[in-house]
């Protein structure tokens, strides 16, 4: 399958290997799987011309999920004829992307055009709403949808032959580095649903498979790379515990104490302060303080 799958490097603000789009050519066209922000829909049609295709090609995108780094250009494609896969609590945000976008706006306030750009609506007669085990017919293929929540409650991740697309619930990797960082955007991160998906993951993989994280690369240890991933989400667990309660009304010193501890976890995996920028590009560390406190609020200490 490897001849007919490629990374769509979408160069999120002009950076390379920060948020990618993967390109399955199959018998009966081309699908995608993910579609990046509106800002980058530009940079994902040239990337589609490098192969000789057009948006008007695609005729299916399955997303992972419905933040705009992931799905922000999916109303872009629609236009131009594709099918939206989603996860069925997302499909509704989809059609009327009103609530999603407040919500967003909410965490990046004024940056909101500059990183994101335009999203706009996906008619309800182009979405399919997608429950677990659901299967999407790609010509010659299937892929497997897996319900996998814990960074949001309409996560999906998929399996394709030996290849395992993991959206944010497989964590953020930087090429040329084995450091997994968890990406925890508010609101909805819940700890001990990911590692209920992480076991998901485990069961459809095994150490000859493929993880494609949408941030970023492809990775052929998917077993061990899943290992990695659960000490991270055990290390995100035992600094909820400890730093939040103290600080739970002190936003500053909540971000600021995010930010050490996941630039230290990252350093003592050998990230160097020049891969440390690019890990960052992909997943703010200053957001996993509201993260982990809304967590703690509406998990833990409740």
């Amino acid at each position: 399958m490897r001849d007919r799958l490629h990374t769509l490097d979408l160069h999120f603000q002009d950076q390379p290997g920060t948020i990618a789009a993967y390109l399955l050519r199959h018998d009966d066209g081309a699908a995608l799987i993910e579609t990046g922000p509106g800002t980058t829909f530009p940079m994902l049609q040239a990337r589609l011309a490098e192969h000789g295709l057009t948006p008007a090609d695609i005729s299916a995108v399955l997303l992972t999920h419905i933040h705009l780094d992931h799905a922000g250009a999916a109303g872009h494609l629609a236009e131009h004829g594709a099918t939206i896969y989603a996860h069925r609590i997302g499909v509704p945000h989809l059609a009327d992307p009103e609530r999603l976008l407040t919500s967003a706006a909410r965490i990046y306030g004024d940056e909101m055009e500059r990183l994101w750009g335009e999203m706009r609506p996906v008619p309800r007669d182009q979405l399919v709403a997608l429950d677990d085990e659901d299967s999407v017919p790609l010509g010659d293929r299937e892929a497997l949808a897996l319900d996998t929540p814990g960074h949001a409650s309409h996560h999906l991740s998929y399996v394709v032959g030996n290849v395992c697309f993991t959206g944010d619930v497989g964590g953020v990797r930087i090429p040329g580095e084995t450091h997994v960082a968890l990406p925890l955007a508010p609101p909805e991160i819940d700890l001990g649903a990911w590692r209920d998906s992480l076991a998901r993951l485990r069961t459809a993989v095994d150490r000859r498979d493929e993880a494609r994280p949408p941030h970023f690369g492809v990775y052929d240890d998917a077993s061990a790379h899943l290992d990695r991933l659960a000490r991270a989400l055990d290390a995100a667990e035992a600094w909820t515990a400890d730093t939040v309660p103290p600080h739970a009304d002190d936003e500053a010193a909540l971000r600021e104490a995010a930010t050490a501890w996941m630039r230290d976890r990252a350093a003592a995996d050998g990230v160097d302060d020049a891969a440390w920028a690019r890990y960052e590009r992909a997943n703010p560390s200053w957001m996993a303080a509201l993260a982990l406190r809304r967590y703690w609020k509406k998990h833990v200490a409740a």
